[in-house]
Order: structure tokens, then C-alpha cells, then sequence
């Protein structure tokens, strides 16, 4: 429920088209709610507005567009955790987990997560708001964050759009959030999906080394590589997985293993991918002939297409393939890529890829609508600037890309930080056989694999977005801030002993 609405603002202003619709580059409207989350009814405040990023001469070059939501009967807030979130793309704003995952007001879908009329937003009975404040940051040129007059200020794309420019900006403005919320003695989170775990993996290290800020946690959902290399045999090895389950959830196994729990279909191909498939695949074209086609035969049987496409692609076939095959002789369908449970129509049924991605098509369907009456009409930030939900941030630098390798440095010079990291089975985009792989491989010293986590959902790349998983992955999450809060007094540090 609102109770009122202040705004605070400076005259400031961020021109983005010719026409001149301007936006504050420095304003806050505030406005008050409640919400009932595990049946305990919770009062908030919500903060949505900008706050500038400046250049070394002190001039705001962009302005970022953020919602913060604050529990109001929390007095002290130096034990109160602070969870901060981005989305990934590059280039998508921070609606989806927003306005779908971990957030106060949720969108208005089935219990599978497809779209249903009249759009708009309800409470979330599973925010993890209980036990932390959240701010939902929306990078340049996504939801209504912008670069400022980019022409005037000789602004270079480059200092943005790219992944150390990107991780760079956004620790400072995150040390500016911080300072001007009084937050920096509370316990701090970052959780990022998709690029927003390439993303938060490298702020970790950035806050730390550059800002001196330390976190508690860091949550990678539905993760990227994070800049962990596994070109070649261990990349084509690890597709198998999401293969199965993708075939599973379509009933496309043979009957001895579709009539098995998912859990024990994923197992059993799991421990065949790592113990048989990737040792054949490492020998290349010194393959056997009778022993590929063996191969050939078993990942047939555990994906649910023919062997002699396994044959013909020399084992390694194609996702984009994958997905326009599975179903292609059951009804013409092709699968989505993020989420596989999702079925597209393509113009015609041959192919080897699907002509658009069922699942991104159906989300922008119910988000589009939802977020923008959210944001106007509840939060009160009036504004005729476009939401991007998809923004121009191309050419994105990839090179330099150590993620991981920097998330792993960030927890070995800070002994309170853990990691969470949570994958939807059917997401064939980021896999979560690839999520569990970079897991392992995140520490090769095996020295912080207690640090380490992983959970794992019925569901694709935004798992949360079915009901049952919605409610597992924030408990996930609650249960993972809870546990990583050292106790009272309690020293960060290692111990010989």
C-alpha cells in the first residue's frame, strides 16, 4: 500500500534527443509501501530516481537510474545487509530480477512463468526485503540511465561499454550509493545474472582493491564463464547435460530413463560427461570409428535426437542445432535458448536454427508492460524517457575479461566473503552444467570450496520465474546471507590451526 510521495531533485538535467526530453540527472522520488513476505507484514521505503557518474574533472558525464528499497522499522542499520543488483546482456536493465525475483512487487504471470492478461503487478510473499534492503542498478543506456550531453563532455563510449570500463564506473557510483545512504557499516551483497555475474565478479575485487569497500557475499545467478576458458573438448563435453534435461522435461528419452526423477537422469549424465565422453573427445579425429559411434549412440539416447546427427556433427552438436531439432518432428516446434520449456514457431521446419528465441519474445511480452505502470504509476517517477529494456551498448570490449579469476582473489584477501551460485536446469544459454564447472574451477587450491555453493532449479535462465522455484530460489538466497553473517565480534581471518 502507498502512503505518499515526496520528490527531491536538482535542476540538473540530462538531454537525450533532439527534441529535448530531459531527465534529472540527480533526483530521488520517494514513496512508501508494505508487503506481506512469509506472511509478516513489512513496511518500506522506496527510493527510485539518478544519481550521477562523474569524470576526473568532476563533471557528470551519465547519469544511473536505480530503485532502492529500505525496511522501515530497521533503526541501526550497521547489521542490516545491503543486496545490490544488476542485470547482465550487456546492455539489459535491472527489471528482471526487479520486478520478478527478489524485489517487494513482482509481475502478474502463470505459475510457469508465461505471460497472462491483464498485465500488471502484484506482492511478492517470497522477497528476501525481510532481511535486506536491495538496490536494483540499471548501467548505462538500460532502463532510463544515459550518458550526459555525450557530444559536449567528449564522452567515450569506451569508458563505458566494455568489461573493465563497466566494472570500473560502476564501483564508483556504488562508493557514491554507499557513502550518500550511510550504508558502508552494514553487510554487503552483489548479485548479478547473466553478464551481471561477469559483472559482480569483477566488482568484488574492484571494491576491494580500489575502494576499499569489503563484501559478505557475492551471488552469481545463472553465471556466464566468468573469463574461465573451456574451449574444445570440456566445452562440448559439458553441453550434455543441459541436452538431457531439455529432453527430459519434453519426455524426449528413451522410456528407462524418462521414467527416472530428473535428479538421477542429470547425475548419471553428468558422471558420464566428465568420466567417459571427455577423455573420447580430447583423442579428436583419433577417435575409433567403433568407439564414436558408441559414443554416438549413448548421447543419443541421453538427449533425445538421432545418432546420426551425433555422427555427422563429430559429436559436438551445435545448441542452435539442438534447439531447432528436439522437437522437429513433434509439431514443427523449435525450443527456446534461456529457458527450454518454451516452444517457438519457426516459418518452416527444416533448418539448423530457430528464427527467433521463444522465450525472450514471450518474457518481453508481460516485463514491457508491467515495469513501465510500475515505475510511473506506483513508484511515481514520472518521465517521457523509453525504458530500455535491451539498450545500445555495442561494440561491448570483451577483452581482459578475468572475472573469475578476480572473484577468486576477492575471497582469498577476505576471508568473510562466500559465494552462491544459482542455475535453472533448461537454460541452454548458461548452462548449469557450466555454472557447476566454473565452480570447481574457481579455486583450483580446493583451499575455499567450502565458501562455495551451488543450487539448482526446474527451470531456465530466470528460474524464479516459476512459482515453485520463486519460492526455493529466495529462500536460497535468505538462507545464504543468514549463514554468511560472521557472528558478533567474530574475527575475519584464517587460521593455521
Amino acid at each position: 500500500m502507498k502512503y505518499f510521495t515526496l520528490f527531491v531533485f536538482t535542476f540538473l538535467t540530462l538531454n537525450i534527443y533532439a527534441q529535448k526530453v530531459e531527465l534529472p540527472i540527480d533526483t530521488i522520488v520517494v514513496s512508501n509501501h508494505t508487503v506481506s513476505i512469509k506472511g509478516k507484514n513489512i513496511a518500506y521505503t522506496a527510493q527510485t530516481g539518478t544519481q550521477p557518474v562523474w569524470n576526473e574533472k568532476g563533471i557528470p558525464v551519465a547519469s544511473l537510474f536505480y530503485t532502492y528499497y529500505k525496511r522501515d522499522d530497521i533503526k541501526n542499520t550497521e547489521n542490516r545487509p545491503l543486496v545490490i543488483s544488476f542485470n547482465g546482456g550487456p546492455g539489459s536493465a535491472s527489471v528482471w530480477m526487479h520486478l520478478a525475483y527478489t524485489g517487494p512487487r513482482i509481475l502478474k504471470i502463470d505459475d510457469e512463468g508465461f505471460p497472462v492478461q491483464p498485465y500488471g503487478v502484484k506482492e511478492n510473499p517470497y522477497s528476501i526485503l525481510d532481511v535486506a534492503d536491495i538496490v536494483y542498478v540499471n548501467p548505462v543506456n538500460t532502463g532510463y540511465s544515459r550518458l550526459i550531453n555525450p557530444e559536449e563532455n567528449k564522452t567515450d563510449r569506451k569508458d563505458f561499454f566494455g568489461v573493465q570500463a563497466d566494472i570500473k564506473y560502476l564501483a564508483e557510483w556504488v562508493n557514491t550509493f554507499v557513502t550518500r545512504k550511510n550504508r558502508w557499516l552494514s553487510p554487503k551483497y552483489l548479485i548479478g545474472e547473466s553478464y551481471g555475474t561477469t559483472r559482480v565478479s569483477g566488482l568484488a575485487l574492484e571494491l576491494q582493491n580500489s575502494h576499499w569497500m569489503y563484501l559478505n557475499g557475492v551471488i552469481l545467478v545463472s553465471p556466464t564463464e566468468i573469463g574461465i576458458e573451456r574451449d574444445g573438448p570440456v566445452e562440448v563435453a559439458n553441453r550434455l547435460p543441459y541436452f538431457a534435461a531439455a529432453a527430459w522435461y519434453h519426455k524426449k528419452l528413451p522410456s528407462a530413463l524418462q521414467s527416472k526423477d530428473l535428479d538421477e537422469v542429470l547425475a548419471e549424465v553428468e558422471n558420464y560427461s566428465i568420466n567417459t565422453l571427455l577423455p573420447v573427445l580430447v583423442k579428436g579425429g583419433f577417435i575409433e570409428e567403433t568407439k564414436k559411434n558408441e559414443i554416438a549412440s549413448k548421447m543419443s539416447s541421453y538427449s533425445g535426437i538421432s545418432e546420426k546427427v551425433f555422427v555427422q556433427n563429430n559429436l559436438a552438436v551445435p545448441f542452435q542445432y539442438f534447439w531447432k531439432e528436439l522437437m522437429r518432428e513433434y509439431g514443427g516446434f523449435t525450443i527456446g535458448r534461456l529457458d527450454s520449456r518454451y516452444l517457438g514457431m519457426d516459418s518452416k521446419v527444416a533448418g539448423d536454427s530457430p528464427d527467433y528465441n521463444a522465450e525472450l519474445t514471450s518474457w518481453l511480452h508481460s516485463f514491457t508492460p508491467a515495469i513501465n505502470y510500475y515505475l510511473q504509476q506506483e513508484l511515481n517517477f514520472k518521465t517521457d524517457i523509453k525504458y530500455n529494456m535491451f539498450g545500445p551498448v555495442h561494440p561491448w570490449d570483451r577483452s581482459g575479461d578475468n572475472s573469475g579469476e578476480n572473484l577468486r582473489q576477492a575471497m582469498a584477501q577476505n576471508p568473510n566473503l562466500d559465494v552462491l551460485i544459482q542455475s535453472g536446469y533448461y537454460d541452454g544459454a548458461t548452462t548449469y552444467f557450466n555454472a557447476k564447472y566454473s565452480m570447481w574451477q574457481l579455486d583450483p587450491s580446493g583451499k575455499m570450496k567450502d565458501r562455495l555453493s551451488f543450487k539448482g532449479y526446474r527451470s531456465g535462465h530466470m528460474m524464479y520465474l516459476r512459482s515453485e522455484d520463486l519460492k526455493n530460489a529466495n529462500n536460497d538466497i535468505r538462507d545464504f546471507i543468514i549463514k554468511s553473517l560472521p557472528k558478533e565480534g567474530e574475527s575475519a581471518k584464517y587460521s593455521a590451526q
